[in-house]
């Protein structure tokens, strides 16, 4: 396996040797990112911090990984202070910022915007969200999330929220075929998993059945992936209220679940999960963002060479 110089865009391009090794770097860099440890792993190499969209979580674990390694980071900042707003294309963004860093991380509004980027860039680009299409690193923190919460063989999940356009929830299907993975989708209709996927995913060996009730999967599960029903895809604010209060975490929600079940969230959240839930053994959506660290230092040094 060679992850050096290699662009990292989509989690189909990842075999699960690869994920697996991934996971295991990740592991060993749980000290340093809980700042227990010192790092210059990553010493004199500089990542670039190129987001077009808003972000947190993501923007800001990046940026705490490349640090912890003792590297640097360059950031974008504000769109508006760019040339972007000059008409300048992604293309040569690229060709000019290639120059000046070591890896780049990038998250664009735009679907295969990573891809292209990829094409112009003499660096590993990094992959950070791109439209309603990928975001392989998030998938690996979640499989890492899964791997140190639960367990990640044969593991029942059900995946509940925006099914159609979450690109979190795309992604991990797509990684969890790999782990013979019995998959539960929850969403209304009009927000179900495309057809394509489950096709793709069945193909590689998972198990999928749908609904659109979280009760009726609670109790089966190890692990339950919400997401955010995006209030702008619904025209009528009705219709809207009625689907996500009927997909909602709540004490009574869990009362017959698996007292081991994990609750997992790519945050950030708006109601779906109250917070009571918060406090109980099953939450684990904020432990799942500190995993971000260890997994995107893995990844860092990885296709910057420093690991092998």
């Amino acid at each position: 396996m060679k992850f050096k110089d290699q662009h990292i865009i989509s989690m189909r391009e990842f075999s699960r040797e690869m994920i697996d090794h991934i996971l295991n770097v990740a592991e060993k860099m749980e000290t340093i990112a809980q700042g227990k440890q010192k790092s210059d792993l990553l010493a004199g190499k500089i990542l670039a911090v190129l987001f077009f969209e808003p972000s947190t979580r993501t923007r800001i674990s990046f940026e705490t990984a490349m640090l912890r390694l003792g590297g640097d980071v360059l950031s974008l900042g504000s769109v508006d202070a760019s040339s972007i707003v000059k008409g300048e294309t992604l293309a040569d963004t690229m060709r000019v910022v290639d120059g000046y860093a070591d890896a780049i991380v990038l998250r664009h509004p735009k679907e295969g915007a990573a891809q292209l980027a990829s094409e112009f860039s003499r660096v590993p680009i990094l992959n950070a969200g791109d439209g309603a299409g990928h975001h392989p690193t998030q998938t690996l923190l979640d499989l890492y999330t899964i791997k140190r919460e639960s367990h990640l063989e044969g593991i029942k999940i059900a995946l509940a929220g925006d099914l159609k356009y979450g690109r979190t929830v795309h992604s991990l299907c797509y990684a969890l075929s790999h782990y013979g993975a019995h998959i539960t989708l929850i969403s209304p209709k009009e927000l179900s998993m495309p057809d394509e996927i489950i096709s793709d995913i069945v193909a590689r060996g998972a198990k999928v059945v749908e609904t659109d009730s979280i009760e009726d999967a609670i109790n089966d599960v190890d692990v339950l992936y919400m997401t955010r029903i995006q209030k702008e895809r619904f025209p009528d604010p009705a219709e809207y209220q009625k689907v996500a209060s009927r997909l909602k975490v709540t004490m009574e929600t869990l009362e017959g679940a698996k007292p081991e079940l994990k609750i997992m969230h790519p945050l950030p959240r708006v109601d779906e999960i109250d917070n009571e839930v918060d406090d109980t053994p099953h939450a684990c959506y904020f432990k799942q963002a500190f995993y971000g660290v260890p997994v995107r230092m893995a990844l860092l040094g990885l296709v910057m060479g420093a690991i092998e």
